[in-house]
C-alpha cells in the first residue's frame, strides 16, 4: 500500500489543479484546527479543497502538500491498520518535510472505519494543518467531536447560493443597473427550477436530469444503505420520493407511517424514524421544527421538510408543474440554513414560514409567491406582525416574485421584497 500512496501523492503534486469560481465561504489556511468540510454529496467540497490548494502553492512549495481522496478505486480495501502507510510513504518521498509544516488534505475520509483516530494522531504528533471532507454528518456527531477533544473547525457545504449561481453564470450583479437585474431576474427563473449543483447548470435538460438521478442513487446506496446495511431499499426509495417532491410541507412520523402502510409497505414508526435520521445525516433532507421553549413542546408539533437543492424536486414529482411557491420557500430555507442551523416556522393563529437566529439577528420571513390578491397580502402581513410582536423584532421580510415596498402595520416594519433580491442582499 505504501507505493500505492507514493504515486497518488506526487501524481497530484505534479498536476495543475484547475477551478473556475471561489465560494463564498472562507476557510482559513492556518486555524490550528482539524478544518472539516461537510456536505451532501456533489457539493464541491473537493473544489473548495482545490481553492485552498492553490491559494497555499503561490505561498509554499508544493511538495509540503498532500492530498489523498480516500473514494480512489486504488485503495480498496483499505483499513485503519494501512493509514500510517500515508505518512511513512510521504516522508520517504520528502524527507526534509519533517522539520516543516505540511498540509494534509483527506477527500471524503468517513469511507475509512475509524478514520478519527488516525486524524487525532496526525494532529497530535505532527507540525500539519489539516483538511477533511465528508458526506455524513456523522462527521460532527457528539461522539467524533469527543473523540477529536474540541479540535475540529467544521464548515458545512451546499450546491451553490444564488450569489455563486450567478457568478458560475458570469452574470454580473449590479442592483443600480436594469440591464443587470433583468439577467439576474432571467437567472433566477432557471436556479429556482434546476438548483445549484454546479454540474448541472449548464447541462441540457435531459441530461440534467440524469445527473440529479444519479445523485439521488448515489446518495441513497453509497451514503444511505451500504452504509446503513438497509434491506428494505423499496421503503428507502420511496421515502426519498416523498420527502423531494414534497418540499416545504409538513410531515410526522406518524402520518408518514400511516401513509405508507396504506400503500403497502411493511415498517414499524422506528425504522422510518431511522431512516429518515440518515437522510439527515446524508445531508439530503433537512427538518425544521417549530418555535417553542422547550424541546418537548417542539416535538409534539409537524416538522416541514425540506430538500438540499431544488433540481430534486423536478425528477421525482410526478406532476404536470412545479409547485413554485415551494420551490421559493425551499430556496429560502437554503439560505437561511447556510447561516445557522436556529431555523424554525412559527404557528400561532397563523403559520408564518420561518424564524431564524444567527450571528446575534433574528430573522422572522413569510414566502409567498403572488401577494396581488388582497386576502393573501392580508393573510402574509398579520401573520408577519403576530410574529414579529412575539419574538420582539421590529423589522420582518414577505419574499415574493416581484413586488417590492415597505409596509408599517402596527408599530412593525415589512419589507417586501423579490425573492431574488433578499438572496442576494440579506
Amino acid at each position: 500500500m505504501k507505493a500505492v500512496f507514493k504515486k497518488i501523492i506526487t501524481d497530484f503534486q505534479e498536476q495543475s489543479i484547475q477551478t473556475r469560481i471561489p465560494r463564498d465561504i472562507e476557510v482559513p489556511l492556518n486555524s490550528g484546527k482539524i478544518v472539516s468540510l461537510i456536505g451532501v454529496r456533489r457539493s464541491g467540497k473537493t473544489t473548495i479543497l482545490f481553492h485552498i490548494i492553490n491559494r497555499l502553492k503561490t505561498e509554499i512549495d508544493p511538495a509540503n502538500i498532500v492530498y489523498i481522496n480516500f473514494e480512489d478505486d486504488r485503495l480498496f480495501p483499505l483499513g485503519i491498520h494501512q493509514l500510517d502507510d500515508l505518512v511513512q510513504a510521504y516522508f520517504e518521498l520528502h524527507p526534509a518535510k519533517r522539520k516543516e509544516k505540511i498540509y494534509l488534505f483527506f477527500d471524503e475520509i468517513q469511507n475509512i472505519e475509524h478514520w478519527e483516530k488516525f486524524i487525532r494522531r496526525l494532529y497530535d504528533t505532527l507540525d500539519a494543518e489539516i483538511f477533511i471532507t465528508g458526506s455524513s454528518s456523522k462527521l460532527l456527531g457528539a461522539e467524533i467531536a469527543s473523540a477529536l477533544r474540541g479540535r475540529t473547525l467544521a464548515f458545512e457545504i451546499f450546491p451553490f447560493s444564488f450569489s455563486e449561481y450567478l457568478r458560475f453564470r458570469e452574470i454580473e450583479v449590479n442592483l443600480y443597473s436594469s440591464s443587470s437585474t433583468s439577467y439576474i431576474a432571467n437567472a433566477f427563473g432557471d436556479y429556482i427550477l434546476q438548483g445549484g449543483f454546479a454540474e448541472t447548470i449548464e447541462a441540457p435538460p435531459d441530461i440534467r436530469s440524469r445527473i440529479l438521478r444519479d445523485y439521488a442513487d448515489l446518495i441513497i446506496y453509497k451514503d444511505i444503505i451500504e452504509r446503513h446495511g438497509i434491506k428494505n431499499h423499496a421503503l428507502m426509495k420511496h421515502l426519498v420520493k416523498y420527502c423531494f417532491s414534497n418540499m416545504a410541507t409538513s410531515a410526522s412520523i406518524t402520518k408518514l407511517y400511516n401513509d405508507f402502510k396504506s400503500q403497502g409497505f411493511k415498517l414499524g414508526k422506528d425504522t422510518l424514524f431511522d431512516y429518515f435520521s440518515y437522510l439527515s445525516e446524508a445531508f439530503a433532507v433537512f427538518s425544521v421544527p417549530v418555535f417553542r421553549n422547550s424541546v418537548r413542546e417542539e416535538q409534539r408539533n409537524p416538522k416541514k421538510i425540506y430538500a438540499v437543492d431544488n433540481g430534486f424536486q423536478s425528477v421525482f414529482d410526478v406532476s404536470l408543474s412545479s409547485d413554485i411557491g415551494r420551490l421559493y420557500e425551499n430556496a429560502a430555507f437554503l439560505h437561511l440554513r447556510r447561516k445557522s442551523k436556529e431555523v424554525y416556522y412559527f404557528l400561532q393563529d397563523r403559520e408564518v414560514d420561518f424564524y431564524c437566529r444567527a450571528d446575534n439577528e433574528k430573522t422572522v420571513a413569510n414566502i409567498s409567491y403572488d401577494i396581488h390578491h388582497p386576502e393573501t397580502r392580508k393573510r402574509e402581513l398579520n401573520g408577519l406582525v403576530q410574529a414579529l410582536h412575539y419574538f420582539g423584532c421590529d423589522r420582518g421580510v414577505l419574499l415574493t416574485r416581484e413586488q417590492e415596498e415597505t409596509v408599517t402595520q402596527n408599530g412593525k416594519t415589512i419589507n417586501i421584497l423579490p425573492l431574488w433580491k433578499w438572496l442576494l442582499t440579506s
